[in-house]
């Protein structure tokens, strides 16, 4: 029989599904807000969100440093938390005024930004003997968790702000993000607390330093080309808003799905392509003879990403030739992407947890999370050129981001079929193939 997760894992897991309904719904409106409402248009609106998400990627970096040097992932999460809430408030209090919502959002990605990193690896703290299987399930629930918050955020709060203004639809965000630090405080008697490494005994040696940084360095080489995954996947919630906005909505059980809304379609999708890939299509590979290692799902996933682009061009194609479309269609590059993003996001968790030095895990964390960050900033940069100077649309944009990836997916073949796990006692040796 299965051996049970400890008990403390219930409050992390929830404070992740309650943190990411706060974010995500809070995101689910912003597009079309900025875009509208405070009169910015759908080009400035784009480079504004992801500019902000750019720094909320970014952060993890400060929050990885604190936690690990300073203040350890428990007290650096909570204390972060406390700037989360702060800025969900601002949204709330100055709705309307463009200074209030650059506030809030800068609050947001302080506090968003800086536990990220902490929380991914606290909860991989709470295994003492850990192992590639456990792993692989933990962070599969870690992400399922994740994503149950989104599909609620993307779904609940284009509703409230229907009924009750943008100004509500922001403060129910912040109201969730109480509710996620208060949880994750009460299970403060129940954690495995690693000490930050300013507190620890042991004195690392010149040359175990430089065997650490080589570590960190092999795994930053495999994260370089994920910004590109992250720069088409990011686009859910700005370009594919857009697109759906030329679509005709459509009702589930009396619920209207709109471009808002059909966001929360991604985290249901995730919902059931976590189980899915980690109870059944991963084991059924490997009793057919193919490993599903982590560097191989990670390539695999990357494909589907720019086939999901290849999708959203011939919708587009259609809409430019004077079809109507409904927003349904969207549904197939959602399921396509989102397998994508199972099989690259919660692997890469996993594979950065396992393959981390113990001193630097939260810093690795970061260096994962700054790939997302990254592929906000490529949105961001290539939107600005292309509203400057190129001036492409619909079909065409598609088509670039999708022939992006396939570049990526070369570079990250050649640099993962080079990799080799490290080897330090107590390391999980996570095969490296990715052919």
């Amino acid at each position: 029989m299965a051996e049970p997760f400890p008990r403390q894992v219930a409050y992390i897991v929830t404070n992740e599904a309650c943190e990411r309904f706060s974010y995500y719904g809070m995101l689910s409106i912003l597009s079309i807000y900025l875009a509208d409402e405070m009169r910015l248009g759908k080009d400035s609106a784009k480079e504004v969100v992801h500019w902000f998400a750019m720094a909320v990627y970014f952060l993890p970096i400060l929050g990885g440093w604190l936690a690990d040097r300073w203040l350890g992932r428990y007290r650096t999460i909570l204390s972060l938390s406390l700037f989360y809430c702060l800025g969900h408030a601002a949204l709330a209090i100055y709705e309307g005024q463009l200074w209030g919502i650059y506030l809030g959002l800068g609050l947001i990605a302080l506090g968003a930004g800086g536990i990220k990193p902490c929380v991914s690896a606290f909860v991989g703290d709470q295994f003492l003997e850990q192992d590639e299987k456990r792993l692989r399930k933990i962070y599969g629930l870690f992400y399922w968790s994740i994503n149950i918050g989104a599909f609620f955020g993307f779904t609940v709060i284009p509703r409230f702000r229907e009924a009750k203004g943008y100004s509500w639809a922001f403060a129910l965000p912040g109201i969730f993000m109480g509710i996620a630090t208060i949880v994750f405080w009460l299970g403060r008697r129940h954690y495995v607390m690693v000490p930050p490494a300013r507190k620890s005994v042991e004195v690392p040696q010149k040359a175990g330093r430089v065997d650490t940084l080589k570590v960190v360095g092999r795994i930053a080489l495999i994260f370089l080309p994920i910004p590109i995954f992250w720069a088409l996947f990011n686009q859910v919630n700005t370009t594919w808003v857009f697109q759906g906005r030329e679509m005709v909505p459509f009702q589930i059980l009396g619920y209207k799905v709109d471009a808002e809304s059909m966001q929360g379609a991604g985290a249901l999708l995730v919902l059931l392509w976590v189980p899915l890939l980690t109870f059944g299509v991963y084991p059924l590979a490997e009793r057919l003879g193919f490993r599903a290692t982590p560097l191989r799902r990670i390539g695999i996933g990357m494909f589907l990403a720019a086939l999901s682009y290849l999708v959203c061009a011939a919708i587009q194609m259609s809409i430019k030739q004077g079809q109507t479309l409904s927003i349904a269609w969207q549904l197939v590059p959602y399921v396509i992407l989102e397998a994508a993003e199972v099989m690259i996001s919660a692997t890469a968790l996993e594979f950065a947890f396992s393959q981390a030095p113990t001193s630097l895990k939260s810093t690795v964390m970061s260096l994962w999370l700054m790939t997302i960050a990254g592929g906000h900033f490529l949105v961001a940069a290539f939107t600005n050129l292309n509203k400057q100077f190129i001036k492409a649309s619909g079909v065409a944009e598609f088509l670039f981001y999708s022939v992006l990836m396939l570049a990526g997916i070369a570079i990250f073949v050649w640099v993962a079929s080079r990799y080799r796990p490290r080897e330090e006692p107590g390391a999980i040796a996570v095969p490296a193939s990715a052919s």
